[in-house]
């Protein structure tokens, strides 16, 4: 799966987690507004008039998070806004929730946990819908945390230990396969999960791992991406790693990598997947 000549737009963001029943975790407030976020998930969409499909699916707390975004977007004047709560692949197979898709113009995945979103929609018919029309439209699939790990093939599924770097932090999953060259990861400088990122780039070398902050997204279309928001999208390219012991290690044990190409990106920044190019925002411009 290519997807080399996709038409649609990916924004990945680097947002807030499900943890049950805390609410502030998953509480979208004006900053995506004012950093520019959800202004671009509008824009890319076709404006305030545009259908977008809010899909809480990871969250725990589904109708205060897709409250909290009915609330936002129409900050940004946005009213033509609709839920997608599907719980199950039952609920996924509904008929009203397949037209949802096929008459939006931008689907925004909540965080969560993401294993909820795969289990529910990866192999349905809205499944496919999407992954058609992100190829064949000019379609913003758009997610926070949870929403934008999903979007890997090779999906980072959990994984957290103190003692990073060592075999067995990561755990991968399939995802729903938007970003085949990609693996996602969220929370990445507060949660400080440069470990478990590491890792999932030592499994699969020949894929491109990004560390979003919060706050930070990203703008992917035409196999390249611009940073936007107030954070930063750490880079971990393997392509050229010279060393690299993953494979014959026992789990727990240290891992030796070397020549991880690795890059710190902020707002406006740009990277080119295919060749690994990078393009900086020169210090005196203005900000996206």
């Amino acid at each position: 799966m290519s997807r080399e000549t996709a038409r649609g737009i990916l924004i990945p963001v680097g947002g807030n987690e499900d943890k049950g029943n805390v609410y502030e975790d998953e509480t979208f407030t004006t900053e995506f507004v004012e950093q520019g976020i959800l202004y671009h998930v509008v824009k890319h969409a076709g404006g305030p008039k545009a259908n977008i499909v809010v899909v809480p699916t990871a969250s725990g707390i589904p109708d205060h998070v897709s409250q909290t975004y009915i609330d936002t977007f129409a900050l940004l004047g946005c009213e033509n806004v609709h839920v997608l709560n599907a719980r199950t692949k039952k609920d996924a197979e509904q008929a009203k929730a397949i037209r949802l898709i096929e008459e939006a113009d931008c689907v925004m995945f909540s965080g969560g946990d993401q294993s909820r979103i795969t289990r529910t929609f990866v192999g349905t018919e809205i499944h496919n819908i999407l992954l058609e029309r992100y190829e064949n439209e000019n379609f913003v699939i758009a997610g926070t945390s949870a929403g934008a790990m999903c979007m890997s093939h090779e999906m980072i599924a959990g994984g957290s230990n103190p003692d990073s770097f060592r075999k067995g932090t990561v755990k991968m999953s399939t995802g729903m396969g938007f970003l085949p060259k990609l693996i996602i990861d969220s929370h990445f400088i507060l949660r400080g999960r440069f470990g478990r990122l590491t890792e999932a780039v030592a499994k699969f070398p020949e894929l491109i791992g990004i560390g979003l902050a919060e706050d930070t997204g990203l703008v992917i279309q035409n196999n390249e991406f611009q940073v936007i928001g107030s954070g930063m999208a750490i880079i971990f390219d393997g392509r050229q790693l010279r060393h690299n012991n993953e494979p014959i290690l026992e789990e727990g044990t240290p891992m030796s990598i070397t020549n991880m190409v690795t890059h710190v990106l902020s707002n406006s920044d740009m990277f080119k997947i295919n060749s690994g190019e990078v393009k900086i925002l020169p210090i005196d411009a203005d900000f996206v």
